[in-house]
């Protein structure tokens, strides 16, 4: 098995990118791979090689972001609400369609909601989309494509 410094820097790229792509602050997401690694190191006994060490740690990844949510519900600051009076009009048409959009894209069934959210939102590559679900690279352009058709359907609803 590689040493853990090896791991870490061959995983922690993909292990930032999946946190990103779930909360959309790089903060948050930098602060949560840390806090993967300390998990993975803890349980790295527990690791039996069934799958791959990626899949492995994005697993601990999701858990950690989950005991973070449960610990620190979201909530908005009033000042980071302030909208200019002269945008405001803008902002919410704006704000509207983006709201639908991604209305539409958490409805999507599974893989390719999770597929579409790494690879939009975690700017990840085929290759890492593949690699965390233990498929090809092929599977995940395929899968991407197929949910952006069907959200094109959706939104033309």
């Amino acid at each position: 098995m590689q040493s853990f410094d090896e791991i870490y820097q061959q995983h922690a790229k993909t292990v930032y990118k999946y946190l990103l792509s779930l909360t959309y602050q790089a903060d948050l997401a930098e602060e949560l791979t840390q806090e993967t690694f300390y998990q993975a190191i803890r349980t790295i006994d527990r690791f039996d090689g069934t799958c791959r060490i990626s899949t492995w740690l994005c697993g601990i990844a999701k858990n950690v972001l989950l005991t973070y949510r449960r610990k620190h519900p979201q909530h908005e600051d009033i000042d980071d609400l302030a909208i200019p009076v002269e945008s405001a009009e803008k902002a919410l048409v704006e704000s509207a369609e983006r709201v639908e959009l991604l209305k539409k894209l958490h409805a999507l069934a599974e893989p390719y909601r999770e597929v579409m959210y790494l690879r939009i939102f975690g700017n990840l590559s085929f290759r890492e989309i593949g690699a965390i679900h233990e498929k090809t690279e092929n599977w995940a352009r395929v899968t991407y494509y197929r949910g952006k058709e069907k959200l094109r359907k959706e939104l033309e609803k």
